[in-house]
């Protein structure tokens, strides 16, 4: 029997993932050639340079930022039966953001906060395309990876400042919890489905092994920072040969 030549099967959209992983591609270029432009007239410019970004531009880009993030908010309530209109004004409420609290952190601790900035950027940019691209489980736990490494950087020059070494301490302690409930609400999500509540975590039957490992081991690392910030250092390049191989891994199994 012939087919039915009007009949027009659904398209199937493979390019909505790399479409979107070349957006965040974009973006994280972006905030990074931005963030290279303060380092080289705020943080490396002459006196006159730093007296004038710091009493006027800082001020400045944290005025438009925070102007773009709530014009952003308003257009995507406004738009919210527009599903393209909307998406492109939680774009601009983001850069909004990241314009806005980026130049108060740069104003409040100078060149410690264009480096932190500097390394978190491209990680969340990599994150955000791991999202985009990779299986849930898989996402989560390079994200929990990744956010252990950044940590973990943190800590190791943190943990020696006499003025926030205390704080860092206690805020690594509270990482080691939250590490231990990430683990737990996946296994309950497992168990229900995927879904903790109404909101779904995870597929249905997804592979809780790569969570698990991620949460073992970036609790593992960040107890040894706690002891020794020389086995910290040693941690973080094992953590990132566990990303880099994490993610080799999934890329071929996609493929």
């Amino acid at each position: 029997m012939p087919k039915n030549p009007n009949h027009r099967s659904k398209p199937v959209k493979r390019d909505e993932p790399m479409t979107g992983a070349m957006k965040f591609f974009l973006a994280g270029c972006v905030a990074e050639l931005y963030l290279l432009l303060v380092r080289r007239f705020y943080v490396n410019g002459n006196a006159q340079q730093q007296i004038n970004w710091y009493d006027r531009y800082l001020w400045v880009l944290a005025g438009v930022g925070a102007a773009a993030l709530i014009v952003g908010a308003v257009l995507s309530v406004m738009w919210k039966a527009d599903k393209k209109k909307r998406i492109a004004g939680w774009y601009a409420a983001g850069g909004g953001a990241f314009l806005a609290v980026s130049a108060l952190m740069i104003r409040a601790l100078n060149a410690p906060a264009v480096t932190l900035l500097t390394v978190v950027v491209p990680v969340v940019m990599l994150l955000a395309i791991l999202w985009s691209l990779y299986d849930r489980e898989c996402a989560v736990a390079l994200t929990i990876l990744g956010v252990t490494l950044v940590f973990l950087w943190v800590c190791r020059r943190m943990f020696p400042n006499l003025d926030y070494g205390a704080l860092m301490r206690a805020l690594a302690v509270i990482y080691l919890v939250l590490l231990a409930a990430a683990a737990y609400l996946s296994r309950r999500a497992s168990r229900n489905g995927g879904k903790l509540g109404k909101l779904r975590l995870l597929p249905a039957g997804a592979d809780l092994l790569p969570i698990y490992t991620a949460c073992g081991l970036s609790a593992a690392a960040v107890a040894a920072a706690l002891v020794s910030l020389n086995i910290a250092y040693y941690a973080m390049w094992i953590l990132a040969v566990v990303v880099f191989a994490l993610a080799v891994y999934y890329t071929v199994k996609q493929l």
